[in-house]
């Protein structure tokens, strides 16, 4: 058996497309999904109790993706055990991949390669993940893909998912490079911001994350993977790509300098893009 768990925060315009994934497939019987609507002011909950018994749906006041997390661990009961956005697309036989390669042994943590849809993007938000799926950081599934499983062994790695913003970077730095695997053949599809707006809030919120890691548990720092910084210098060196490293830069300057800005102030919104549930929920009508 497989437990997935699916933290959900005003998401009933993209809920029934995730679930509808595992539910009524043929192999959905070796599948136990719950979810937590955490905090949610619309039909989530609703939307997901339509699939029936195949879904434990839970419900919380509190507006917390790591709370709503913990309190998934607590009705999940087998292992490997899979956490995936509720905005994610991934199917059954990825969902059996990543607990096949669990099942193998040598890794306690692997997640899917992400493939970024575009529908509906501006041109700068396409030329901003032209440069970025040309980066080492692109090929990281635990904090690229949406989704990461982890064996039995795996999750005893940690307690209780602290209070943070970036809860799969925390979880990929648990373990060393060679404990944790991104699988090239099995793909989940994460949708981008639309506008460049929206995609410099998703990135400040990924900047501030990662300056409350480095703040709150600066021993992890070990398990971070090949950095940015030598490929992205080595694009300079072709004239075609220049417009989308302007792009790449611009972005995540500005976003940095958000959150850093931010986190003096002490301003903690969650930043959330909802232009890319828009095209996921066009796509479902």
């Amino acid at each position: 058996m497989i437990s997935i768990v699916v933290p959900a925060h005003n998401e009933s315009s993209v809920i029934a497309r995730t679930l509808r994934q595992w539910v009524g497939n043929p192999a959905s019987d070796q599948i136990r999904v719950v979810v937590v609507c955490n905090g949610c002011s619309d039909d989530t909950a609703n939307v997901a109790r339509r699939f029936g018994p195949a879904v434990n749906v839970m419900e919380s006041n509190i507006a917390r993706k790591t709370h709503a997390l913990n309190l998934g661990d607590q009705i999940a009961d087998v292992f490997p055990r899979i956490y995936v956005d509720a905005d994610i697309l991934i199917t059954v036989d990825a969902i059996l991949a990543l607990a096949s390669r669990l099942d193998e042994g040598g890794v306690l943590a692997v997640a899917p390669t992400a493939d970024i849809n575009l529908a509906g993007c501006s041109w700068l938000v396409r030329k901003y993940f032209g440069i970025r799926s040309r980066l080492p950081s692109s090929r990281e599934g635990i904090g690229g893909s949406g989704v990461y499983a982890l064996s039995e062994a795996g999750r005893k790695r940690f307690g209780q998912f602290p209070d943070i913003t970036a809860d799969d970077t925390f979880v990929r730095l648990q373990f060393r490079p060679e404990e944790r695997e991104t699988l090239p053949r099995v793909r989940s599809t994460v949708f981008a911001p639309r506008t460049l707006l929206q995609l410099i809030a998703v990135r400040t919120r990924a900047y501030r994350g990662t300056f409350e890691l480095a703040r709150r548990f600066p021993e992890l720092r070990v398990n971070k993977g090949p950095a940015n910084g030598r490929a992205l210098i080595a694009l300079f060196k072709e004239p075609r790509l220049w417009a989308g490293l302007l792009i790449y830069c611009g972005v995540n300057i500005a976003a940095r300098c958000k959150a850093t800005l931010g986190s003096r102030l002490g301003a903690h919104r969650w930043q959330r893009d909802d232009t890319s549930r828009a095209v996921l929920s066009d796509s479902i009508k």
